[in-house]
């Protein structure tokens, strides 16, 4: 895929531009993204912050805790609802993009699935794919 990536909102009013290839697109089967979702989670490009450039129009932030016990600002059109990425409110140097919101997919897939613990029974998980219960990143007692 080549840079830079683009994508947006549904209705237009958002637009963004991605400076780096996208090398892994996690599914977060986590509740909190299902019900953000309104479907079985959700797939995400993990990029640095600084690789994301919002172009048109302004975010609305909505703050919440995820599952992990973490603060959680996921931000998202105003207008017509899209989500366009999520941040940890302790890792403001990476963005978890909507895989969704992007305007084209290429050839990537789904690398790893994380809260597989509480994926829906009807989720698909590719078995070839690296597989967290939990957050990988966070203490062994949570993970």
């Amino acid at each position: 895929m080549t840079t830079p990536l683009t994508g947006g909102c549904m209705c237009g009013a958002i637009r963004y531009t991605i400076s780096v290839p996208i090398t892994e697109l996690r599914a977060c089967h986590c509740t909190a993204c299902q019900k953000a979702s309104g479907a079985a989670g959700s797939v995400n490009a993990v990029i640095p912050a600084t690789a994301f450039k919002l172009t048109q129009g302004t975010l609305k932030r909505y703050d919440s805790i995820a599952d992990s016990g973490r603060t959680l600002y996921r931000c998202f059109c105003g207008d017509c609802g899209s989500p366009i990425y999520s941040q940890r409110a302790t890792a403001l140097d990476t963005l978890v993009v909507r895989a969704g919101s992007l305007d084209e997919a290429g050839d990537m897939k789904i690398t790893a699935n994380i809260w597989t613990r509480s994926a829906r029974p009807w989720a698909y998980i590719d078995p070839a794919s690296k597989q967290w219960p939990g957050q990988p990143d966070a203490p062994a007692a949570q993970k």
